[in-house]
Formats: structure tokens, sequence, C-alpha cells
């Protein structure tokens, strides 16, 4: 079976346009991303390490929250449901929150748990060394229930949820399991960046969004070439039942599984990359306020392709502008390099 080249058939700015007017609820494990910046010139007298000259600290929304600030800078309504401490990094989540206009109702503050920060140490645009101060532990029953309260509260208001998961506690097939029929319910896009201790848990939503590794873990198949891609996204649509699985692969760009059985792979449009922190949440982000916005799947894929290529040229938790994408998108389109994609036909329908 040939594979036959396509472009982004539908003006993709007419999408992004659409952003104001799509609501999300983000539910998931959020988080403070600190930065400590500095330069390296000489090796410690007492060990053999490097000493780094800090310059500058800095401290930004992480996990669920990062998914939250890209909805957000990308134009788009946005709610987020989460678990905090009670301590001063939670007061700056809750205070971040509020200055970029987003109500913090649904972060649940739980005394018994830190507040989860992860601090990456950074050396001449290099991330040298970063550590993690949380609790893992499964959120308590009163908690979830506080959660769930939240987003049914929500569910005439919104036209999507994205399940955000880092590991730290917040999601787990219970939890999942009420999402999906409350999505079913309200007629609601529900969009899972995932984690693969919780892979199975994410049976029955709209698009998971695996990297290539969280790919190969979750089903057991290594990506060598195109027969064990395509083992590996059909065997994820079937064991999930899921209607679309948008593994995105590095350097190789992103490759759609569509519930038609239909495959499309984009090659990426990053001209470089300095650092992947935050590159899935920025997917996760465009790709389901694409569809909130009345873009098909793999239009919502070519879209996030983008903002991905955008964010990866970064240093640093960042995020997209809906200006700074139209422009990535119009730059490309009106190139002699316009974005080309693949696609396979598949051999039957997906229930």
């Amino acid at each position: 079976m040939t594979i036959e080249e396509i472009y982004p058939t539908i003006d993709l700015i007419g999408f992004i346009d659409e952003f104001p007017k799509a609501r999300v609820l983000v539910v998931g494990d959020v988080m403070v991303d600190e930065f400590i910046w500095g330069k390296v010139e000489r090796i410690s007298p007492e060990a053999p390490v490097p000493v780094l000259e800090v310059i500058r600290e800095t401290r930004l929304l992480g996990g669920a929250a990062n998914v939250v600030n890209n909805i957000k800078a990308l134009g788009g309504g946005v709610y987020v449901a989460g678990v905090v401490g009670k301590d001063g990094m939670a007061r700056y989540l809750i205070d971040e929150h509020k200055r970029i206009g987003v109500e913090t109702k649904g972060l649940i503050q739980d005394q018994q748990r830190p507040t989860t920060i992860k601090t990456r140490v950074i050396a001449h645009q290099q991330q040298v060394v970063r550590f993690d101060r949380e609790n893992k532990a499964p959120i308590d029953e009163s908690v979830k229930d506080k959660i769930l309260k939240y987003t049914r509260s929500l569910a005439d208001k919104i036209d999507a949820v994205v399940v955000a998961d880092y590991g730290k506690g917040v999601i787990d097939v219970e939890l999942v399991e009420e999402l999906v029929e409350i999505s079913r319910q309200h007629d609601l896009i529900l969009s899972v960046d995932p984690k693969v201790e919780n892979f199975f848990c994410y049976k029955d939503v709209t698009v998971i969004t695996p990297n290539h590794f969280e790919a190969e873990d979750s089903v057991g198949v290594k990506i060598v070439d195109e027969a064990s891609l395509l083992k590996t996204g059909e065997l994820i649509l079937e064991r999930l039942n899921c209607k679309n699985v948008l593994i995105t692969r590095g350097e190789d760009g992103m490759t759609l599984f569509e519930d038609g059985g239909d495959v499309v792979n984009i090659p990426t449009v990053a001209r470089d990359v300095f650092d992947v922190t935050g590159a899935g949440d920025t997917v996760i982000s465009a790709l389901t306020l694409s569809v909130a916005s009345g873009a098909m799947m793999r239009d919502a894929a070519f879209i996030s392709n983008y903002a991905a290529g955008i964010v990866v040229g970064e240093v640093g938790t960042a995020v997209v502008s809906d200006v700074r994408l139209k422009d990535a998108i119009h730059s490309a389109l009106n190139s002699k390099d316009k974005l080309r994609a693949t696609r396979r036909k598949g051999t039957k329908d997906r229930q």
C-alpha cells in the first residue's frame, strides 16, 4: 500500500482565531518549575564536581499548571483542578493563577502533602541537574471528591477536559473513569497527557498524547521503523479503546493514529532544539484547544506541532502565544518548505 503526501487542507489560522471561545478544564498534578541559572568556570576543591556561580533564579507554573498557562497564553478560557500543600509554594501557585486570570477554586489545599517543586540547575544554557520535592502517594478520597465536584460544577460551561498526569498522586483509575463518564454525559473532549505507570487507566478517551518512549513502554514494542511504529499505535488504540493516539517523536515529528484507521506522519518544524521541558504541555494545550475550536484531529495535530516547534527552541518551561503561533504557521505555509505529512490508509474502521 502506497503512502500519499498531504498538506493541511483547512485554514489553520482560522481555528486559532476561535481559541478565545473555547473553555477547557485541566485536571492533574500542578507544580512549581524552579530554575537556578548560572555559569561554571571551575571545579570544586572539595570534590570533582563543577561549581555553579548562581546568576539568577526563576519560578514558573509547572506540570498541569503549565498546561493551564499554555492554554491561557494561546487565548483560550481555562480552569484548573489539582492539589497543593499549605505552604509558601502553594501560595505562589495560587497567586500566579490569579495573576493570569484563572480562578483557583479547583486548587485543593492538603496540609498532609507538600506542593510539588521541580528545581532545574542551568549552566551555559544546558540543564546540569534536576531535583524534586514531592509526595507521590495517592491523594485522599476526600480530595478526589472535591476535584470531581468542581469538575461537575463546570461541565456545562466547558468544551474539553485535559488530564495532565505527572504521576504525583492525583490521577488514578477511579478519577479517570469519573472524568470519562462526565465527558460522555456532557459531550466533552477528553485529552490525556499520560504517565506510563497509569497508562491503562486512560480508556475511552478522545485522544492520548504519549511521547516516543511512553508509547514503547506502554505496549512493550520498540519503535525502530515504520512497521513497529504502526504496531505500537494500533495496539494503544485497541487496548485503550480511545478515539485517537498522537505519538510525539522528537526530531521525527509526530504520528497521529485516527479512529477511522488512518495514520498521519507529521515532520517536525523545529529548527533548533535547546530544551524539551514542557513541550508535551504545549502539545496537549494546542491540540485540545484546536479540537474545541472546531478543528478535526489531524488539523489540530498540525497546529500543536507548530506550537511544539517554538517551545523546544527555548531553554526552560515556555509558553506560546496565539500571535506567535499564527506567525509561525504563516511563515511556514508561505515558504517553499511547506509542512507535508504522510498518510497510510487504514484497512478497517474502528468502532
